[in-house]
């Protein structure tokens, strides 16, 4: 099931995939509620999902991982092998699974709960728009054994600059955000953030955050 609202500038586009219709209904009443965001696409399965993106080209996908027939995560390491792809979170249960752990691999640029404060949820949706990661602190501690074994315990050899990109990743921000608040081209940061992932042997942003949270530089 999708909707189409229509393209142009303004709030977030986002699509929403939960077999839940309930928790879609939800969702969707808490992010159009708020102005920022346009539900433009609902899904129950990721077969749907897959479609709505298609059709529909959102900001933004927010899905859960267990849907029948394709589930999500299907859908969402086909949508993460993609050039032009969304960016995308999980919606989960506070019990993580081997569904999230590879969803982890794959690059999801987030995870967020579902009972997450209307507020937040909106905030993480806009963040996510701008190129953030966006990691609710509640499961932060729970994805932390499933990332790859061998990292170094610490920051060691970073230099001054490194490291404060670092902390804006770990705290979620985007590119353009940590190059505002450090004085610095976007171009010159994606070039650090390119490093760190190369020096802490991490294939995505949302990886380095985790690293980064377990270190507590947040």
């Amino acid at each position: 099931m999708a909707v189409d609202v229509g393209r142009g500038p303004g709030p977030v586009r986002v699509v929403l995939a939960d077999d839940e219709p309930l928790m879609l209904a939800g969702l969707r009443t808490v992010l159009e509620a708020s102005g920022a965001v346009r539900v433009v696409g609902v899904a129950g399965d990721g077969a749907s999902l897959l479609a709505a993106v298609d059709a529909y080209r959102p900001d933004v996908v927010l899905a859960d991982v267990q849907m029948p027939g394709t589930d999500g995560l299907t859908a969402l390491r086909i949508l993460r092998s993609r050039p032009d792809a969304p960016a995308a979170a999980v919606l989960t249960t506070f019990d993580l699974d081997d569904y999230v752990a590879e969803a982890l691999r794959i690059g999801v640029q987030g995870f967020l709960l579902k009972d997450t404060d209307p507020d937040a949820l909106v905030r993480a949706v806009r963040d996510l728009a701008a190129g953030g990661a966006v990691l609710d602190p509640r499961i932060t501690a729970r994805l932390l054994p499933h990332l790859a074994t061998g990292w170094a315990p610490q920051p060691a050899g970073l230099t001054l600059r490194e490291q404060q990109v670092l902390r804006g990743l770990a705290a979620g921000d985007s590119n353009a955000a940590i190059a505002s608040r450090l004085g610095l081209a976007e171009a010159t940061v994606k070039k650090y953030v390119s490093a760190l992932l190369i020096k802490l042997g991490a294939d995505n942003r949302v990886q380095v955050a985790l690293l980064a949270k377990s270190w507590g530089l947040v």
